[in-house]
């Protein structure tokens, strides 16, 4: 019995859904941690004397992490930098073209990017942090996440270009255009 086409976007919808929060509680979790790790290293360095000093280099390794990993979701809903006095001059379809542009670009920066990641994986892998002594790929290879998150956002959103299924919003998001509701649930 095959599904229908709207059943299969509503079940893509809610596993992205899914996905996105399962990746903010993962960020949370990376800042909490941090924030725990630096502030008992400040009390037990300035109160006791003492020093953790695996906390310190842990706390940079989870800032690393949230930082690759916030790319994502930054990019997910336009988030980045980008040069919207330009695109904003142009219509729908001039939008698009800057879109459909700019997201082949982003493929292949993060080709580049996870195929550099690839080839100093044996490097990291055999490489140990000086005082946790994990392997430092559990450091750089967050690089293989973001490279394959950013690129496959930015395939399906050539996808949608191409087939001409991108919303009017996105456009508009894509723009540094925010209806009113947008920019108030984003001061919330």
């Amino acid at each position: 019995m095959e599904r229908e086409p709207r059943e299969v976007l509503t079940t893509a919808l809610r596993v992205e859904r899914a996905l996105v929060r399962v990746i903010e509680a993962i960020l949370v979790l990376l800042l909490a941690c941090m924030v725990a790790m630096v502030f008992t290293n400040v009390v037990l360095r300035y109160g006791f004397n003492l020093n953790l000093a695996w906390s310190e280099e842990m706390s940079r390794y989870f800032f690393v992490w949230l930082t690759f990993i916030g790319a994502v979701l930054t990019f997910r809903e336009h988030g980045h930098i980008g040069v919207e006095a330009l695109v904003k001059r142009f219509a729908r379809r001039g939008r698009l073209v800057f879109m459909l542009i700019t997201n082949v670009i982003i493929v292949g920066c993060m080709a580049v990017l996870f195929y550099g990641t690839w080839l100093q994986h044996d490097i990291n892998a055999t490489m140990f942090a000086p005082i946790s002594r994990i392997s430092m790929i559990w450091v750089f290879g967050v690089a293989y996440f973001t490279a394959a998150g950013i690129g496959l956002i930015a395939v399906i959103r050539i996808v949608r270009i191409l087939t001409g299924r991108m919303s009017d919003a996105e456009v508009k998001r894509f723009a540094g255009e925010y209806d009113e509701t947008e920019l108030a649930a984003r001061s919330t």
